[in-house]
């Protein structure tokens, strides 16, 4: 069998540069999503519960996106032609969003531009998988955190820019500033061109030379053949999950909870149904595939949770934290309040910035200390950033801050993605980094939960008390690294230069 030959720098830069446009549709999400929900009259508590739309979009489209990508082959090729939908709708919500009149419209906008965005962003990580060999992938997923950078430090920027080019920051109650709204229809035409830029100038394997390439099966056997499991396990998550609902109803806790209670309940229905699909269908193929998916994976799945658990207190909280503590107001149509939402932007801009640096020193840094001890490391440092936020008083020295937040972010999106492709089939690099995803929609399943009980009757009402638990997350996400096995040669086996 032979080897996949080795892509350029620019052949790797091409196919990749599509992230740079997704990540400014999510760097706008992330850095003024609940900002627009604050103006149109949402409080500090219902903010977690509007961002479901996120993570549950993530839950629903990524596996079926994954699960037919894997199948696909059009004259567009394998995964492009879901690049291109995606950002075809993607931008779409980018300039529906802040046009948004009422607080339930900006919230389904976010369900339609979530969904969007992770139509074209899944294919991409089994893109990388697909046509890069498995010493060059951990410079593939590099490089997409490169462009995540990048696209990040840009459109978190944006309104910042614009107020300072003389755009109006303020106006009138329950309506969306100019700079916000510039700043997504510019995203929206910036995500749109990069997405094409990689539709027409990259390439892809067919599939019956994908499969001849001899990294097609990990080592060991082959996982092709998962089977469905049987109906018998589905019955103890069926019945976890009607506890669950029951218990939150007769104590009368919040309603988000629901949310929770209802995972374990829809997997055990799922365990309860597939047997009795055609085999092959694929809600079986799902239900097979994450019944026996990969040891690296069900470690990295850990690790994953506490690490997005974090992230997402970090982008939920930081606007009222920074606000509230740095600028002293909670008023979202004061000039003041309006000044620290912008620097929450430039922070956010700061550490993706800082991350597209890290990007560049990570295949370094995983050549000398291996996967893990790396993913340790940048966790760890992201953790302190975040929980330094609570002990620095002059806003501007929260750019310090970001330096550790910039390398866990880095390495978050690209060191799970090289310790996991070693371990998955060709065939079903789609549908398993699909799944993957679960691990990262969850824990953000839970954050939305679970962060406005805690915040109201944990944490004293401090959206930075929010922050630092957020901190402690990534930390606990960089021990549990220290657990997870990868196949001989992967941890300390070598590492192509971004140079």
């Amino acid at each position: 069998m032979a080897s996949k030959p080795q892509l350029s720098f620019w052949q790797i830069w091409n196919m990749c540069f599509g992230f740079l446009g997704i990540q400014f549709g999510f760097a706008l999400q992330n850095a003024n999503v609940s900002r627009i929900f604050q103006t149109l009259g949402a409080d500090m508590e219902q903010v977690p519960g509007l961002w479901i739309a996120a993570p549950l979009t993530g839950l629903l489209v990524q596996p079926v996106i994954g699960y037919f990508s894997d199948r696909t082959w059009t004259r567009l090729g394998r995964r492009r032609p879901y690049f291109l939908w995606g950002a075809v709708f993607s931008t779409l919500a980018l300039f529906v969003m802040p046009n948004s009149p009422q607080l339930w419209i900006a919230a389904g906008t976010l369900w339609i531009l979530d969904a969007s965005l992770n139509v074209s962003m899944e294919p991409f990580r089994a893109y990388v998988g697909d046509q890069l060999s498995p010493r060059q992938r951990p410079t593939g997923y590099a490089m997409q955190s490169f462009f995540i950078g990048v696209g990040s430090v840009v459109a978190s920027l944006l309104p910042w820019l614009l107020a300072k080019a003389g755009v109006a920051n303020t106006a009138g109650p329950g309506e969306v500033p100019d700079t916000v709204r510039y700043a997504f229809y510019a995203g929206g035409a910036v995500l749109f061109l990069a997405i094409l830029w990689t539709v027409l100038r990259s390439r892809e394997y067919p599939p019956e030379v994908l499969r001849s390439f001899d990294d097609a099966e990990p080592e060991g056997p082959p996982r092709d053949d998962a089977k469905v499991p049987g109906a018998t396990g589905g019955l103890s998550w069926l019945l976890a999950g009607a506890i669950g609902i029951v218990l939150i109803w007769q104590a009368g806790w919040d309603r988000l909870l629901y949310v929770l209670a209802s995972l374990p309940l829809a997997y055990g229905l799922l365990r309860l149904v597939a047997p009795s699909l055609r085999e092959g269908a694929m809600l079986a193929s799902l239900t097979a595939d994450l019944h026996d998916m990969p040891a690296t994976m069900r470690r990295l799945a850990v690790v994953q949770f506490f690490s997005w658990f974090g992230l997402f207190c970090m982008w939920i909280y930081t606007t009222a934290a920074v606000t509230s503590v740095h600028y002293g107001t909670a008023d979202t149509a004061s000039a003041a309040w309006n000044e620290g939402a912008n620097w929450v932007g430039v922070l956010f801009a700061a550490y993706n910035g800082f991350a597209a640096l890290a990007a560049i020193a990570i295949p370094w840094m995983a050549r000398r200390l291996g996967l893990r001890a790396s993913h340790l490391v940048n966790l760890c440092l992201g953790g302190l950033g975040l929980v330094s936020i609570a002990f620095i008083r002059d806003p501007q020295w929260l750019l310090l801050s970001m330096v550790g937040v910039g390398f866990a972010w880095a390495s978050i999106l690209s060191l799970p993605y090289a310790m996991l492709s070693d371990s998955l089939p060709a065939a079903k690099m789609g549908v398993y980094m699909g799944i993957f995803n679960f691990f990262i929609v969850i824990p953000q399943l839970v954050a939305v939960s679970t962060l406005g009980v805690l915040l109201a009757h944990v944490l004293g009402g401090d959206p930075m008390r929010v922050l630092m638990f957020g901190g402690a997350s990534l930390v606990v996400a960089g021990l549990c690294v220290l657990l997870v096995r990868l196949p001989r040669g992967s941890e300390a086996g070598p590492v192509s230069s971004l140079r």
